[in-house]
């Protein structure tokens, strides 16, 4: 299945109109945050970039990136960022290689079947911003002294089959000797953005959701986070930035003050509560409230999402490729240095 993959995108790539972007209050709180950034500093000190960033998802997970934005750190690496979401590692990809987009935001393993096909001008993997995954099991009650066995002989809402949500589930129950095929039941018919509502009118006996869906139930009393798949996974390379290798062969400056704007978002939410965080990237949430924003910020924050640094580590990009293989999605491993460059990443973290 995944190893047509690329021809599937490239198709795609011919035949795709524009992506939209998040919604036009990304595009209009980029701009406000490249203003205030522009109006500190002479306008003929810096020349500004152009760069298409084409997200997989717009999620509080990626708090730190939308701190960055929020903050100005792009701008003040002379790029005038435009983000686009690309709702889907599939599309974000397609946009990468068609060139629509120039930095990619996804899962790595995107990278990695793409280059298994054959791509000459592949992606590179140039910075890592999670290091956890994001999602968690939510049962219809409290659990406090929950464990992965209770799952034997239940139904749970999953994640679509090759998907890295579902990859991950499956790979903690096997880690925990469960058959993910026999000792249990996975839903993988309801479509991602829906799984939140089917729990909640009675379907399954758990559900593994991102946020803000976990918050959202437990908030409605429809259900209670017992794990989080996230620590119980281990450091995965969730998401990942990724460019064309002409285009950071052409580029390098480009790529270094990219990096450079997210590492000092890094360094904010390492620094700051999540308070703090909550109330920085409020504004590309306008339609969650401050306190589900603070709540979602702290569940990420106390389970260490996110890396002090955005080296991709090759003991991270070897795990990935673990789950990968256990997941039956990968015929042939990738070699770590074709894949991933850490320099930008070093150098912004010096």
């Amino acid at each position: 299945m995944k190893k047509r993959i690329l021809a599937v995108l490239l198709c795609a790539a011919m035949i795709m109109a524009a992506l939209s972007a998040c919604g036009s209050k990304d595009t209009g709180k980029e701009t406000s945050a490249n203003t205030k950034s522009g109006t500190e500093k002479d306008d003929t000190q810096k020349e500004m970039m152009d760069v298409t960033l084409n997200e997989v998802a717009h999620s509080i997970f990626y708090a730190p990136m939308y701190v960055a934005v929020e903050e100005g750190y792009f701008a003040d690496e002379g790029i005038n960022l435009d983000l686009v979401c690309g709702f889907g590692a599939d599309k974000t990809m397609t946009a990468v290689l068609s060139g629509e987009a120039d930095i990619g935001f996804m899962g790595s393993e995107a990278s990695i079947y793409t280059y298994n096909e054959g791509a000459n001008d592949y992606v590179v993997n140039f910075a890592q911003l999670t290091q956890r995954a994001g999602n968690f099991l939510v049962a219809r009650e409290e659990m406090p002294d929950f464990s992965w066995d209770a799952l034997k002989g239940s139904t749970v809402l999953g994640g679509r089959k090759g998907g890295m949500p579902e990859m991950v589930f499956e790979y903690i129950l096997k880690e925990n000797g469960i058959d993910p095929a026999k000792d249990l039941e996975i839903n993988q018919s309801i479509d991602f953005g829906s799984t939140a509502a089917a729990f909640a009118e009675g379907k399954a006996d758990y559900t593994v959701e991102f946020e803000p869906g976990a918050t959202s139930l437990e908030s409605e009393g429809k259900g209670y986070v017992v794990a989080s798949l996230g620590e119980d996974s281990g450091y995965v390379p969730y998401t990942a930035y990724s460019a064309k290798q002409s285009y950071i062969e052409k580029n390098p400056d480009v790529i270094q003050g990219f990096t450079n704007a997210l590492q000092k978002g890094m360094d904010y939410v390492q620094s700051h509560t999540p308070e703090e965080i909550a109330e920085v990237i409020e504004p590309q949430f306008p339609e969650t409230d401050l306190k589900t924003i603070t709540t979602i910020v702290t569940r990420y924050y106390d389970q260490d999402t996110w890396k002090d640094n955005l080296v991709f580590e090759e003991d991270s990009f070897n795990l990935l490729q673990d789950i990968l293989e256990s997941a039956g999605e990968l015929e042939q491993r990738a070699p770590y240095a074709d894949l991933v460059t850490t320099e930008f990443a070093e150098k912004a973290a010096k």
